[in-house]
C-alpha cells in the first residue's frame, strides 16, 4: 500500500518552517510600524497550525522514502508552500482574489519573476521582503532539488549529474548533505557580496538586500514598477549582468574553485557554451541597435548585455522597454527564453547541457550517416552519453515542446492574443518573468490576465521548475497502482 505518512510529515515541517520565515517580514513590519506585520501574523500563525497539525497526524516510529514517494513529495511540497505562501498576498489589502496571490508566490518560489501587483513602489517594505524571501528559499530548493534529488530520479538527463558517479575525482564532496550544504553556503556568500555591491553602487540597503536576493535566485523581482531600470545606474546594470550570470552557473563549480580546483570552471563545456551564448547574443542585438537602430555604442552593450543576461538566465530583469528595439532582437529574446543557464543553478528552461547532448547525437547520427561502417560516440565533458541518458533528453525535450504548445493553446481558450498567449507560455515554463507584447512584457503586468489563465500559468510555472517529468508523472496509473 502506498504509505503517504512520510511525504505528509516532510510537508508539515517544511510548512512549519515557512511559518517561522514570516516573522521577518513581520519583524520588520513592526520596526517601520506598518500595518503589514498583522498580516504576516495572521498568515504565520494558520501556516504554523496547519503545519504542526499535519506532523503530529503523520508522525510513525520509522519513516522511509521510496522513489514513489520522494517524487510525491517533490510536487506536493512545491504546491503546499505556494499555497500557504500566498496567504499574506491575499489577505494584504490588494485586492488580490487567491488566483493571483496563488500566481505571485509560484512565481517567487519557481524564481519566475513574473508579477501580478501594480504600485510596487508604494508597497508596504513586508511584503516587498516577503517576494524576495520566496526567491531565495525558492533557489535553494532549486539548487538542492536540481543536485541531490532529481538526478536520483533520472529526470530529464539529469542522471548525467549523479554524485553516486564511479569517477570519486568528479565529486566535490563525499555525501549528498554536504553537497547541498557547501551549496547553500556558495549561494548565501554571493547573494551577502551582490547585496554589498549593489548598496556600494548607490542602492540603500533595502532595495539592496531585495534584489541581491531576486538576482542570485535569478527570479527577478524588483521593488519597483519599472524594474531595475529605475535605478539608471551603468555601474549597478554591470554588476547585476555579472552576479545574474554567476546565478545561472553550475554552483558546485564554486566550491571546487573553492577547493583549489579554479581550472574546473573553464574546463567545463556547459560553461564554456553558456558564456559562448551569452556573448553571441549580447553582440548581435547590440550591433543591431547601433547599425540598425541608431543608438550610442555604450547604450547598446550595456542594455544589450544587461537584457541577455537577464533572459539566458531566466531572472527577468528589465533595464529598458525592449519592445521597442525592433524585430530581429525580439526574435532573438524569445529564442532564448527556452534556453535557461547550466544545471545545477537557479535558472529555469531547457538547460545549456541538453542542447550540447542534442548537438552531439546529432552529430554522431550524421557522421555515421556519413559512414554507416564506422562508430561515432557522442559525448559529453569527455565521457560517453549513455543510450539511457540519451533517450532521457530528447524525451524531456520533445515533452518541453508539446508542453509549451499545450499551455499556449490553453491562455488563447481563455482569450489572450498570439504573441500574450505564445510568449506567456514560454515564459513561464522557462521560470523567465516577462514575456513579449503591451500586455506581459518588460514593462508590462500579468494582472489583467483571466483568473484561469492565471492557473494555467502556475502550473506551468511549476512544471518548467520541477522538470516536468517529476510533475507529469503523477498523472500516470503506473505511478498509482499499489
Amino acid at each position: 500500500m502506498f504509505d503517504l505518512r512520510p511525504v505528509a510529515f516532510v510537508i508539515g515541517i517544511l510548512l512549519a518552517m515557512l511559518a517561522g520565515t514570516m516573522l521577518v517580514p513581520a519583524s520588520l513590519g513592526l520596526f517601520d510600524q506598518a500595518a503589514d506585520w498583522r498580516i504576516f501574523a495572521l498568515s504565520g500563525g494558520l501556516t504554523a497550525f496547519v503545519g504542526i497539525g499535519i506532523v503530529l497526524a503523520a508522525r510513525a516510529p520509522r519513516l522511509s522514502f521510496n522513489q514513489r514517494q520522494a517524487l510525491l513529495l517533490t510536487t506536493l511540497s512545491w504546491v503546499a508552500i505556494a499555497g500557504f505562501g500566498a496567504l499574506p498576498f491575499h489577505v494584504a489589502p490588494l485586492g488580490l482574489g487567491y488566483a493571483g496571490a496563488y500566481f505571485e508566490a509560484m512565481s517567487g518560489l519557481t524564481t519566475t519573476g513574473s508579477t501580478v501587483i501594480v504600485g510596487l513602489d508604494r508597497m508596504d517594505p513586508g511584503l516587498l521582503l516577503w517576494r524576495s524571501m520566496l526567491h531565495f528559499i525558492g533557489g535553494i530548493g532549486i539548487i538542492v532539488l536540481a543536485v541531490a534529488i532529481l538526478p536520483l530520479l533520472r529526470v530529464g538527463g539529469m542522471q548525467l549529474f549523479r554524485l553516486e558517479s564511479s569517477d570519486k575525482s568528479d565529486k566535490v564532496l563525499p555525501r549528498a548533505t554536504q553537497i547541498a550544504t557547501g551549496i547553500a553556503v556558495v549561494y548565501a556568500l554571493l547573494t551577502l557580496v551582490c547585496a554589498i555591491v549593489f548598496w556600494a553602487g548607490g542602492m540603500s540597503g533595502f532595495d539592496a538586500v531585495n534584489h541581491a536576493m531576486a538576482t542570485l535566485a535569478t527570479g527577478g523581482f524588483s521593488t519597483s514598477d519599472a524594474s531595475f531600470g529605475k535605478f539608471d545606474s551603468a555601474f549597478l546594470d554591470a554588476a547585476c549582468t555579472v552576479f545574474m550570470l554567476c546565478g545561472g552557473m553550475t554552483l558546485t563549480l564554486f566550491l571546487r574553485a573553492y577547493q583549489g580546483n579554479v581550472g574546473a570552471l573553464w574546463r567545463d563545456s556547459q560553461l564554456r557554451t553558456y558564456l559562448g551564448v551569452f556573448a553571441c547574443f549580447t553582440l548581435a542585438i547590440a550591433i543591431w541597435l547601433v547599425v540598425a537602430e541608431g543608438r550610442p555604442a555604450g547604450y547598446a552593450l550595456r542594455h544589450a548585455a544587461f537584457t541577455v543576461a537577464s533572459v539566458l538566465t531566466t531572472t527577468g530583469y528589465a533595464s529598458t522597454d525592449w519592445n521597442l528595439w525592433g524585430p530581429f532582437p525580439l526574435v532573438l529574446i524569445f529564442l532564448l527564453t527556452f534556453v535557461g543557464g547550466c544545471s545545477g543553478s537557479t535558472s529555469g528552461g531547457i538547460k545549456i547541457f541538453r542542447f550540447q547532448v542534442l548537438f552531439q547525437i546529432g552529430r554522431a547520427q550524421m557522421r555515421h550517416t556519413t559512414l554507416p561502417s564506422g562508430i561515432f560516440l557522442a559525448k559529453y565533458n569527455r565521457k560517453p552519453i549513455t543510450d539511457a541518458i540519451a533517450q532521457s533528453v530528447l524525451a524531456f525535450v520533445a515533452l518541453y515542446a508539446f508542453t509549451w504548445a499545450l499551455v499556449a493553446a490553453g491562455l488563447a481558450l481563455c482569450g489572450l492574443d498570439l504573441v500574450t498567449a505564445l510568449t506567456g507560455a514560454a515564459t513561464a515554463l522557462g521560470n523567465v518573468g516577462p514575456g513579449l507584447g503591451d500586455i506581459i512584457g518588460p514593462v508590462g503586468n500579468f494582472a489583467p490576465l483571466p483568473d484561469a489563465a492565471k492557473w494555467i500559468l502556475s502550473l506551468a510555472m511549476l512544471l518548467g521548475r520541477l522538470e516536468l517529468i517529476a510533475v507529469l508523472v503523477l498523472f500516470s496509473r503506473a505511478f498509482w497502482r499499489m
